[in-house]
């Protein structure tokens, strides 16, 4: 046997078997995150009788039944509501931490330290603890059981660190560019909208899944501010739900399929943007 043969067969060996070892732990770790939902799925489809008698065997019939009953017993209303309070808050709180990490990182604006301080600290600040403040104000101001109250708090709540990870992606970026259009004449408005946020795409991209991520699955300042059914988002109106119809599971796995499966499909659909927005972040 040649010597190159000799010495590189034992690397095969053990290249192959450090990728078994890897494709087994990938499959169970698959296994793990999506057989929970696929479990709850089926549920949707199955009877009472079938989820308590049978609980890991398929349905017995695929009948639509208990998706429809959910959907007309409340859940399309927080499903509306969700989308609406999360759309909303994404973009405020994208649109004003991109606008401020502008300022903080490509503008002469005095006492940028205190200023970046001031803001990061709101990171420590607990939901918890402004509680009874936040209701008083929001009930003086008219906007207590509204979409608008979840709209501004998520906002509020979510600028610091957003603000914190587009400021650490813009403080990495040249400043050749925004300083060759600010000398042919451009201001500092179009620099952010034509040059900057362009360039932000990727962790613009990471920031709006993240914040997607935390305004579809709050409870607390939901379940607080917001008190009609028709102005309850999904992690309330499923608790409801699940008060009023506790003993009819099949239709309470239904009712959480539903609610899960857009933040499912939206995460299939950007998982190549925000890995790539978060991998290029610590990069820089």
């Amino acid at each position: 046997m040649p010597v190159s043969a000799q010495q590189t067969a034992p690397t095969d060996i053990w290249s192959t078997l450090a990728r078994a070892v890897l494709l087994g732990f990938l499959l169970c770790l698959g296994i793990l995150v999506i057989y929970p939902l696929l479990w709850m799925a089926l549920s949707g489809f199955k009877t009472n009788s079938q989820i308590f008698n049978a609980p890991f065997d398929l349905p017995t019939g695929f009948s639509w039944a208990n998706y429809v009953a959910a959907w007309n017993q409340g859940v399309r209303s927080f499903l509306v509501s969700s989308i609406v309070v999360t759309a909303s808050s994404a973009a405020c709180t994208v649109l004003i931490s991109a606008w401020t990490a502008y300022g903080l990182t490509r503008t002469r604006m005095p006492a940028k330290p205190i200023i970046t301080a001031f803001i990061l600290g709101g990171m420590m600040l607990s939901p918890t603890v402004a509680l009874i403040p936040l209701v008083r104000m929001m009930q003086s101001i008219g906007l207590y059981n509204t979409h608008w109250a979840l709209i501004i708090l998520y906002t509020a709540f979510r600028i610091p660190f957003t603000t914190f990870l587009i400021r650490a992606y813009m403080l990495e970026l040249p400043s050749d560019l925004d300083e060759a259009a600010r000398m042919d004449g451009a201001s500092d408005r179009q620099i952010f909208w034509r040059i900057m946020l362009p360039l932000c795409r990727p962790i613009i991209v990471s920031s709006v899944i993240l914040h997607v991520l935390f305004a579809w699955n709050e409870y607390l300042f939901a379940m607080i501010f917001t008190s009609d059914l028709d102005v309850q988002t999904l992690p309330v109106g499923l608790t409801s739900l699940m008060a009023k119809h506790g003993t009819n599971y099949a239709q309470v796995f239904a009712a959480m399929t539903i609610s899960a499966l857009p933040i499912v499909i939206l995460f299939f659909l950007m998982q190549r943007y925000f890995i790539r927005g978060l991998t290029e972040g610590i990069g820089k």
